[in-house]
């Protein structure tokens, strides 16, 4: 084996370590969870028609996420955060435009609070979740049945049939 690929393998050794080890503090092992500073959006677009290929706009806290959205009912979107943010109340924005320009079909905003998740090892993120249906707007309650309709989506898409057409 050459030098390349001895690296290679050092490398991908050193990702399993510090992927297995989880965090420490104070010299002791801790299996903790891993934590993500930001804002989540559980989207619900019935009611709007076939938003693919829509842009979508997210921002908090003076950072903005924007994207397309894909062809599903409900979409899980997010906007990463520094970790040192500003957990206060604060104005969050969302707006979708549909593909091709034009005026946005949405444009709504909600205040929130960021709250801390500790990630079991002293250390951890703050971060948040809101939901957007037709009916509600921007609310910072996700309500049951989103996210049992959410569960159901992700359950369908995990057991779906592979493609058959699809490159192997």
């Amino acid at each position: 084996m050459g030098p390349t690929g001895r690296a290679g393998l050092v490398t991908v050794g050193a990702a399993l370590l510090a992927v297995t080890s989880g965090c420490s503090y104070g010299g002791e092992p801790c299996a903790g969870v891993g934590t993500v500073a930001g804002v989540g959006v559980m989207f619900d677009s019935q009611g709007y028609g076939d938003l693919t290929g829509a842009s979508y706009e997210l921002c908090a806290r003076g950072k903005c996420a924007k994207g397309t959205l894909r062809h599903e009912r409900i979409s899980n979107l997010r906007l990463p955060l520094p970790h040192d943010v500003d957990p206060d109340r604060g104005p969050v924005r969302f707006e979708v435009t549909p593909q091709g320009g034009g005026r946005p079909v949405i444009d709504a905003s909600a205040d929130a609070e960021l709250t801390f998740q500790s990630d079991g090892c002293g250390g951890g993120d703050y971060s948040t979740g809101l939901a957007f249906t037709k009916a509600a707007g921007l609310t910072t309650k996700i309500p049951k049945s989103l996210s049992d309709a959410w569960m159901k989506q992700l359950r369908s898409l995990a057991t779906a049939s592979p493609d058959p057409s699809a490159p192997s």
